[in-house]
């Protein structure tokens, strides 16, 4: 584009005068985009404004953005597998606890044979085999079992009657056979 070119583009786009046009292209050495912003800089042309517009109803954007926070606060209401294991992890710490907590006593005759905590109980009924028999036998030479420390953990039925129970039915069936 030639320099007269230029200075007719700057009139019609500015509104200035010839006089004017030239003046600021020779300023910015007949760069058009230089010599706009000359004159906005002086105040002969407004700066453009921007606008914006969408096609998009604002009755949708505000379902759109409903439904996007339902989701959110619906997946934040789910728990994670994070948390989940957390959960199981702490249900097996107060299991362990409790486990700690309690006593696991074989008395023989009123006199205290073994008392260790319930969770050796629960490592030697592993050996279900050997170890549910011997309590079995234990119970027919007379030995007693209890657990000591179950007031320290919430269990809905009665452990001691029960093994008490088990016990004086075993002495029963005991004293049937020697008849």
């Amino acid at each position: 584009m030639e320099n007269i070119e230029k200075i007719e583009k700057i009139r019609e786009k500015a509104g200035v005068t010839y006089e004017e046009a030239k003046q600021v292209l020779e300023e910015a050495n007949y760069d058009l985009l230089d010599a706009m912003i000359i004159l906005e800089r002086q105040g002969k042309v407004k700066a453009p404004q921007t606008e914006s517009y969408t096609t998009k109803n604002e009755e949708n954007v505000n379902t759109e953005f409903e439904s996007a926070q339902r989701t959110y606060q619906n997946d934040c209401k789910k728990s994670s597998v994070g948390q989940l294991i957390d959960k199981i992890l702490a249900t097996c710490g107060k299991l362990l606890k409790a486990s700690l907590d309690s006593s696991f006593v074989v008395t023989h005759k009123g006199n205290e044979i073994i008392n260790v905590p319930v969770l050796v109980l629960i490592i030697c009924l592993i050996a279900f085999a050997i170890t549910v028999p011997l309590l079995i036998i234990g119970l027919f030479c007379d030995f007693r079992y209890r657990i000591d420390g179950v007031d320290k953990v919430n269990v809905n039925f009665d452990i001691n009657g029960t093994l008490n129970n088990v016990s004086d039915t075993c002495d029963n069936i005991k004293k049937d056979l020697t008849k």
